[in-house]
């Protein structure tokens, strides 16, 4: 095995364009594993709705707050509603390949993937992009949810902002996927440091409460993180109506410039991991 990746080009050497069927091949390879679990998958989904409805009686304390505190939100649960559905694509985006990567190195699998003729981009996006589009199938179904049985008031949605921002928004963190996933390659289980770096970035950049209620030397620490752009933009879209587009080309800025650097960064780790022989080691 430790022949057959030395013997082969690197991963980097192939560095091309991704091939759709590669990375959709490897999409579905995951959702049919992820079916023969579905009591883990039902549970999942209902923890989700747990914790919004969490956060719709939390609401109830805090009815007396202005809205105008809240970037356009009529009420906290409206506030909060958006910023658990963000969370759970930015954790999807952002943890996504990291845990696959483990995942992949648990069962052995890793090291056989990565002999096949692909490239660092197909690998990346393919293992990221099922937790991804789960992630925004979620995202979706919760704040639908949230409408429907918590009477979240839609009424000023503008649905093609509400759909750019959450596209846009699982596009700038899959770059922030792709570096953690290089992480995890290089520290091994450096899974606990990735789930660090994504509570302190939903804790900074307005998930559940303003940017501005921060101590002054962390707010504009917040105010610069893609959350915060993906947090303001989707309330924008979903509770004025207009003022989204600032928010999602900042976003677009983060994908564009992010993602050819995560891309050469994961091809870097893979290429360390291969010359030290720790591909499969956790």
């Amino acid at each position: 095995m430790e022949h057959a990746l030395t013997s082969r080009p690197s991963l980097a050497a192939r560095a091309r364009v991704p091939r759709g069927r590669v990375v959709l091949a490897m999409i579905k390879r995951d959702l049919l594993v992820t079916r023969s679990y579905r009591l883990a998958f039902v549970l999942d989904v209902v923890f989700g709705l747990l914790n919004l409805a969490l956060f719709f009686f939390i609401s109830r304390t805090f009815s007396s707050v202005h809205g105008a505190n809240l970037h356009g939100a009529p009420t906290y649960f409206a506030f909060a509603s958006v910023g658990i559905a963000i969370t759970i694509v930015v954790d999807a985006a952002s943890t996504g390949l990291a845990n696959r990567i483990r995942g992949e190195q648990l069962t052995g699998t890793l090291e056989a993937l990565l002999i096949q003729p692909v490239t660092v981009a197909e690998v990346s996006f393919g293992l990221a992009g099922f937790p991804f589009v789960f992630a925004m199938v979620r995202a979706f179904f919760y704040l639908v949810v949230a409408a429907l049985w918590f009477h979240l008031d839609l009424g000023q949605t503008s649905w093609p902002g509400f759909v750019l921002t959450l596209l846009v928004s699982g596009v700038a963190f899959s770059a922030l996927g792709v570096l953690l996933g290089a992480v995890v390659l290089v520290v091994k289980r450096g899974d606990v440091l990735v789930g660090m770096v994504i509570f302190a970035m939903g804790l900074l950049s307005g998930a559940l409460f303003p940017v501005d209620v921060l101590p002054g030397w962390l707010e504009p620490i917040g105010k610069v993180m893609p959350t915060r752009f993906a947090f303001d933009g989707l309330r924008a879209s979903m509770f004025v109506g207009s003022g989204w587009w600032t928010d999602v080309g900042v976003l677009a800025a983060y994908s564009i410039l992010g993602i050819p650097a995560a891309i050469a960064v994961f091809g870097w780790a893979l290429r360390v991991a291969q010359r030290q022989g720790t591909l499969g080691q956790y």
